[in-house]
């Protein structure tokens, strides 16, 4: 691919929906929807916030999903649940899970009361060292880092320090716009 560098492509962390660790689930949904709302319509919205600690450097990510599954607590009983559908667990397998560990037995509006208990930090991915991605890497790096670990989004760091994030979509976005460039 040619020389195309993330920082080009990211959206930097001032201009992406954030929120603090101690926050709550409520908060989180609010704030998302929010950002939403702020952001330049003609690009994709944010599905997902970076997430301050208390020293004010960005800790993890909180995305729609994990604020749902943040909802039913049980889910902290299973090893690791947002991988088994990645690891080749059939649908019944899933479904003997959801039986075997009675999730969502709970009307959800009465889990959803208890968005207001629920903290951030107890509920957001801790992104691991292979979802950062250097500022001065290449687009074609980047592609091999997304599709390696099936990653919606990677933080971009610049000296070890999270300065933004690069969406999938925005990858793609560069990507289809190369494809239909070359006008097969």
């Amino acid at each position: 691919m040619i020389d195309i560098r993330i920082k080009e492509l990211m959206v930097p962390v001032a201009q992406y929906a954030t929120i603090d660790e101690d926050a709550t689930l409520y908060d989180a949904v609010v704030a998302l929807e929010e950002a939403q709302n702020r952001y330049d319509q003609s690009k994709y919205v944010h599905r997902a916030l970076l997430v301050f600690g208390k020293n004010k450097r960005i800790v993890g990510k909180l995305s729609q999903l994990d604020m749902i599954r943040g909802l039913e607590p049980k889910y902290d009983q299973i090893v690791d649940s947002s991988q088994l559908s990645r690891f080749g667990m059939t649908k019944s397998y899933l479904e003997s899970i959801l039986k075997g560990h009675e999730l969502w037995q709970k009307p959800l509006s009465d889990l959803c009361r208890k968005a207001g208990n629920i903290k951030v930090k107890d509920i957001m991915h801790k992104p691991t060292e292979s979802e950062h991605i250097d500022e001065d890497a290449t687009l074609d790096r980047a592609t091999h880092v997304f599709i390696a670990g099936c990653h919606q989004s990677l933080l971009v760091t610049r000296n070890g320090e999270i300065v933004g994030i690069l969406r999938l979509t925005d990858l793609f976005d560069k990507v289809s716009a190369m494809v239909k460039a070359c006008a097969l």
